[in-house]
Formats: structure tokens, C-alpha cells, sequence
């Protein structure tokens, strides 16, 4: 009776003890983990817009595909949008959109799309341009070659940003 108690003992106390140790290392890590990001996102805008002053909002407008959305002194707006390419949510991209309500600029925060053929949305510059100017999604674009899924991905991320602006404009811009 004793050796099919004890292993079960023995395994419980281990489990409780990686338990409490992941507990612990998660604690003493997301404060610096949440710092990371902000700092991610406040370079990322950065280099949308240059050195400016963000206001941080504390509302997706019930969108669950915004993860973050800033605004500028001069009113323009960054939205960060997290969209399903070939990779679920392999987007992460920041949208900057001017003070007229256009696209001014698209910087990635990161990109988990295949190496060589997704990530092609990213470095084709040719692929992002043709999104600039745009303000609503009245458009055709053209899709990079042999990365469809991660094109119609960019396309839904910047259609999702230009919407959520459109629909929220007065609530975005008065923070």
C-alpha cells in the first residue's frame, strides 16, 4: 500500500512546489515585463511620428484586435493593432494616422510571419506605402507575392484601425 501512495505524495509536493516557484517568478517579473512594452511602444511611435508627447487611452472601443491606442499634442493618433495573417496574430503593427484622419505611417512592433515570404510585408517598403494616404477602406492594394495571408492580415489590421478611428474620432481625439 505504501508504494502506490508514496509516489503519489512525492509528485503533488513536486507540482505544489513548481507551482508556487512559477507563481513567484511571475510575480517579481511582470512589472518589468509591462515596463519592456510601454518602452516598445513609445519607440515604436517614435518612429511613426518623431519625438512627441503620447496620451495613453484606456479603451479598445470593444475591439479585441486593439491593444493599445495614443494620441498626440497635435492629434495624431496610433493604434496599435494585433491582426491573424499565415500566423494567428502574427501582425503586431503600429498605425499612425494624421490629424486629417489618413494613414501617415505603418511601424511593426513585431512580426511572427514566415521568414522570406511573410515578413516580406514588412520589408517590401513598396507593400506599406500603398496603405499611406488612406482613410477609409475604400481601396485596392496589391498583395505581395507568394505572402497572401500576411498581406490580407496587413489589410484587415489597417481597415481595423481606420474603422475604430472613424467610428470613435471625437472620443480618440478628446482622450
Amino acid at each position: 500500500m505504501k508504494e502506490k501512495v508514496l509516489p503519489t505524495v512525492v509528485l503533488t509536493i513536486i507540482c505544489a512546489a513548481a507551482a508556487i516557484l512559477l507563481t513567484l517568478a511571475h510575480e517579481s517579473t511582470k512589472e518589468s515585463i509591462a515596463d519592456q512594452r510601454e518602452l516598445k511602444f513609445s519607440k515604436t511611435v517614435e518612429a511613426l511620428f518623431g519625438e512627441c508627447e503620447i496620451k495613453m487611452l484606456d479603451s479598445n472601443f470593444g475591439c479585441d484586435e486593439i491593444k493599445a491606442i495614443a494620441v498626440t499634442e497635435d492629434g495624431k493618433t496610433a493604434v496599435e493593432v494585433v491582426a491573424d495573417g499565415y500566423s494567428k496574430g502574427g501582425i503586431d503593427v503600429l498605425i499612425g494616422i494624421d490629424e486629417n484622419g489618413a494613414i501617415s505611417g505603418i511601424e511593426f512592433v513585431s512580426l511572427g510571419e514566415t521568414p522570406g515570404l511573410g515578413s516580406k510585408v514588412r520589408d517590401e517598403s513598396s507593400f506599406r506605402a500603398q496603405f499611406i494616404g488612406t482613410s477609409d477602406d475604400s481601396y485596392s492594394f496589391d498583395a505581395v507575392s507568394g505572402a497572401t495571408f500576411s498581406s490580407k492580415g496587413m489589410k484587415h489590421a489597417v481597415d481595423t484601425a481606420l474603422s475604430v478611428y472613424n467610428e470613435n474620432k471625437e472620443a480618440i481625439l478628446n482622450g
